[in-house]
């Protein structure tokens, strides 16, 4: 499809980013990047490394050492640490709890950031993440904020979860869900905002397909 365009898609936990956006990626025709997926990467290592997670010069230091990279396939978007396939692995309770506070230091999400735009240098990519409209794809032509109550949230994270095969309360999930909130809205090195160009959605009463066929129709537009 000629005349390809950028598309950013920003949020919190759970508000369905990843999952509409390979579907919007996949009817274009353009390049999915999952940076979430980026973060959750580095935290497994830094956890597997035992690495303290307040040390901002280590943990920038291990990601300066690290290749990660991300991977099409008909199972989706596979992400490979170091050449090691961790695309479950980064899925983990454990991974969930820790990446916000590894996500927050300046100096990694520097080099992060950098690695992003180099990865999207051509349009037709959909990109997704908390800082994508306000640092990574600042000229993107199509910009969206999505976002969901905290109940829906919680409850597809829960789905999510039992598809992973692994066990959640609900309970729990809200408190984690509003903690992360919190923290990534918070943080000083590119905190979670609506960009001031960006459109917002709400999915809370949306189907995925109904959230995707919007942004579809929104990029249409774009194009021509």
């Amino acid at each position: 499809m000629g005349n390809n365009i950028q598309i950013a898609i920003d949020g919190p936990a759970a508000a369905g980013k990843s999952t509409i956006a390979k579907l919007v990626a996949e009817e274009l025709g353009y390049t999915y990047i999952d940076t979430g997926a980026m973060y959750r990467a580095i935290t497994y290592k830094v956890l597997e490394r035992h690495i303290d997670l307040e040390n901002e010069e280590a943990l920038t230091n291990l990601l300066l050492e690290t290749t990660i990279e991300l991977k099409p396939s008909n199972d989706g978007q596979m992400v490979f640490l170091d050449g090691q396939d961790v695309s479950d692995a980064i899925r983990s309770n454990a991974i969930t709890s820790y990446v916000s506070i590894v996500a927050s230091k300046a100096s990694l999400r520097k080099e992060m950031v950098n690695r992003q735009i180099k990865m999207a240098k051509r349009s037709g990519v959909v990109m997704d993440g908390r800082d994508i409209g306000t640092h990574v794809l600042v000229e993107a032509e199509l910009k969206i904020f999505m976002s969901a109550s905290v109940d829906e949230r919680a409850k597809r994270r829960q789905l999510d979860n039992e598809r992973r095969g692994i066990d959640s309360l609900l309970s729990q999930l809200k408190k984690e869900i509003v903690l992360r909130d919190k923290m990534d809205s918070e943080r000083v090195a590119s905190p979670l905002v609506q960009a001031k160009d960006a459109i917002y959605l709400d999915t809370t009463n949306l189907t995925i397909l109904e959230a995707a066929k919007y942004i579809i129709q929104l990029a249409k537009e774009r194009m021509s």
